[in-house]
């Protein structure tokens, strides 16, 4: 049985990257790809599950969100942009390792030296 070829959209969510990247990857030969006769790229499953596999070795990212809003009144905005980081992190496999927030206008900063 001949190996499942992936469409390239397909080959991007599985690997959490851009069509622009695997394009160069493509040219710079990290992944292997074949070209259907009409002329489109496909990537076998197996090059997809091995640059995952490697992709697992890799050190845990840790990250710190820090959201901001310029007045008190837009509280519920700096709640939606909390949640919005934090489901980012969890969509790019961050460790979340603190939330930083601020409401207040930085017009009103000074610097004492």
């Amino acid at each position: 049985m001949a190996e499942r070829l992936l469409p390239p959209r397909e080959a991007c969510r599985r690997l959490g990257i851009s069509f622009i990247t695997l394009k160069r990857w493509i040219y710079a030969g990290k992944i292997r790809a074949v070209r259907t006769p009409s002329g489109r790229w496909r990537m076998p499953e197996s090059e997809i599950e091995k640059i995952i596999g490697e992709k697992t070795g890799v050190e845990e990212v840790r990250a710190v969100i820090y959201a901001r809003v310029s007045s008190s009144d837009q509280k519920s905005d700096l709640k939606k942009q909390i949640e919005h980081l934090i489901q980012y992190c969890g969509a790019k496999g961050y460790r979340l390792v603190d939330v930083l927030s601020d409401a207040a206008s930085g017009l009103n900063a000074s610097l004492e030296v």
